[in-house]
């Protein structure tokens, strides 16, 4: 017997879980393995199973059920989840809800992630049931990336396996760590030469302070110098030294007094040069500026192409880079790979520039199949992980408002002088969802007046009379062919926050089958409803006064609920009676003082 099967041998004596059909009788407490209708009532996957589940069954003429069966010190998927994220997280990382066995960690705000490989393999190895995947080590993350996934299997793990995983988490350093970006202010020195064009300097400027800005940094007034040893150092030292260009005269490139004129007096804390003449020794002219202002040269060269020619240099304690050709595009390069871990107060040494070789070759050749900037991308070293999928807005707010006449609902203006369909509006543009698009019909130019300098598109529903379905086709149909699912929000609930929305957009993920994502509280289904592209065909063949709801029925499978904390995603406000339940500030005058939920 091989020790793989010999492994699985012994996992089994330790997992607990049982897990087959069931008889109903024997059933109760046990967690339904997969979704099941029982006359009206769909028993969804997860579900743990009571007298009234059972009845349904049994009703629908079910005498037994595939489900799983805890057993004394098994502890459930999402408690399971919940003290495993606890384990592996550390400052600056924060974790969701736990939902179907799964907790996501998010960075709290941008930096350069670091992960522990081996420690992350060894949690992986432990059991089957346990999974973490993270962004690769060094990948640069914007606040609220997701950076690890922990994802139970089963529907319960053994306590004894969990304890295990936790007490190798807790040992030695962190699984994952963050190491935020700090605002440095970017000293440059741009060298010219006769006959090198200005818009080429200029286009350098512009693509290191995008560099720079991306990494929260400040680019300090660049600083254009002749291409000689003497112009550099002389450059360098009034970046130093918080000046904007060299002292007339000052001529010798060195500090006679042996302060640090730097950091208190505003002076640069990183320090690039660019040739006009890319570098092609480490006594070429800007290495040599480096030299005579003060500082040395740490390393010449890098194993990533384009980037090959860089060079690494430090003034006092300063890092001073000498920059390759490459610098003047703002595509991926070697110089990312550096200025992503400096920015994260990363020491970069000499050893940290020669293992850069894996994942270094990024340079374009004859036989690639795809151009990078066309290639899907990939998290990896110094870029930025794959963003998520884009997912469009369409706000609902063509209706006549028949039940509020004669007001229409969505423009009348609350106490804080605010109308219903703004607020609405502006929830939706605090969330993730973009683009936004506003479906408009009845008092079309009325609403477009209202929300006018709010970076939204309007969609007119010429058939915005025919009843919802007519308006919800037309946001439908106006999505953009690169947004990969819509979220379809009404313009009668202004309480359904921004937050809410991207709890919904983070639950989307349509490779694990969460394809249409809604919101509930207490277990009642309630809107925004987010629709995975694949769907867009059948709704725009609805027709009617009616929405899209019914297709949940028809596609369970892929139907991830999000539960909510209230029951914001329940309350639309289409009377005047409604509206009075409203918090106060956001009743408008005319209606009388109700009670406020």
């Amino acid at each position: 017997m091989d020790a793989g099967l010999r492994r699985h041998d012994v996992l089994d004596e330790v997992r607990a879980m049982r897990f087959g059909p069931v008889p109903l009788e024997d059933a109760r407490g046990a967690i339904m393995a997969h979704s099941l209708r029982a006359g009206e009532r769909m028993i969804r996957k997860g579900t743990v199973l009571d007298a009234e589940a059972i009845a349904a069954l049994r009703a629908a003429g079910r005498a037994e059920v595939v489900a799983a069966q805890l057993d004394p010190g098994d502890v459930p998927e999402d408690l399971a989840a919940e003290r495993l994220a606890l384990s592996v997280l550390s400052p600056l990382l924060a974790r969701s809800r736990a939902a179907t066995g799964r907790v996501n960690l998010l960075a709290e705000t941008a930096g350069l992630l670091r992960v522990d490989a081996s420690k992350i393999d060894r949690l992986n190895a432990i059991d089957e049931s346990l999974t973490i995947g993270t962004l690769p080590d060094y990948a640069v993350v914007a606040p609220k990336d997701l950076v690890a996934t922990i994802k139970v299997i089963p529907f319960a793990v053994p306590g004894t396996v969990l304890t295990v995983a936790e007490t190798l988490a807790s040992q030695g350093g962190a699984a994952l760590t963050l190491a935020p970006f700090h605002r440095l202010k970017v000293g440059l020195v741009v060298t010219e030469l006769p006959g090198l064009k200005d818009s080429v300097t200029e286009k350098t400027i512009a693509a290191t302070e995008a560099r720079v800005t991306r990494l929260t940094g400040t680019l300090l007034p660049p600083v254009r110098c002749a291409h000689d040893e003497v112009s550099i150092a002389r450059a360098l030292e009034g970046l130093i030294a918080g000046r904007s260009a060299p002292k007339a005269g000052d001529a010798s490139g060195g500090n006679p007094s042996g302060e640090d004129p730097g950091r208190e007096q505003g002076g640069a804390d990183l320090l690039l040069v660019v040739g006009a003449s890319a570098v092609v020794d480490r006594r070429d002219v800007g290495p040599a500026g480096i030299v005579r202002a003060g500082g040395e040269i740490l390393h010449f060269g890098m194993p990533v192409d384009p980037g090959n020619l860089i060079c690494l240099g430090r003034i006092g304690a300063r890092p001073a880079l000498v920059l390759p050709g490459c610098a003047r595009s703002p595509v991926l390069n070697g110089i990312d790979f550096v200025l992503t871990r400096l920015f994260a107060g990363l020491a970069v040494t000499s050893a940290d520039l020669m293992r850069m070789g894996v994942g270094g070759l990024l340079k374009e050749f004859d036989t690639r199949p795809l151009p990078r900037e066309k290639a899907p991308s990939t998290p990896r070293s110094g870029m930025a992980p794959r963003a998520a999928p884009t997912v469009a807005a369409v706000v609902l707010a063509a209706g006549r408002s028949r039940r509020m006449a004669p007001h229409n609902k969505l423009l009348v203006p609350d106490r804080t002088g605010k109308t219903m369909i703004a607020r609405v509006v502006d929830n939706v543009l605090s969330s993730g969802a973009r683009p936004v698009l506003v479906v408009l019909g009845h008092q079309a130019e009325a609403v477009e007046q209202i929300l006018a300098g709010r970076p939204v598109r309007f969609v007119h529903a010429p058939d915005y009379a025919d009843g919802l379905s007519a308006s919800l086709k037309a946001g439908i149909a106006a999505v953009p062919p690169d947004s990969a699912a819509a979220i379809v929000c009404l313009g009668d609930m202004p309480l359904v926050t921004g937050r809410m929305i991207d709890r919904l957009l983070a639950s989307y993920d349509p490779t694990e089958g969460r394809r249409i994502v809604l919101p509930t509280f207490r277990g009642k289904q309630g809107n925004p409803m987010l629709w995975d592209r694949s769907f867009f065909a059948e709704i725009l063949g609805i027709t009617g006064d009616s929405g899209a709801r019914f297709l949940v029925g028809k596609h369970v499978e892929v139907v991830a609920e999000v539960e909510m904390a209230d029951d914001a995603v329940l309350r639309d406000f289409d009377t005047t009676e409604s509206l009075a339940t409203l918090p106060a500030r956001l009743r408008p005058d005319f209606v009388p003082e109700g009670t406020a939920r």
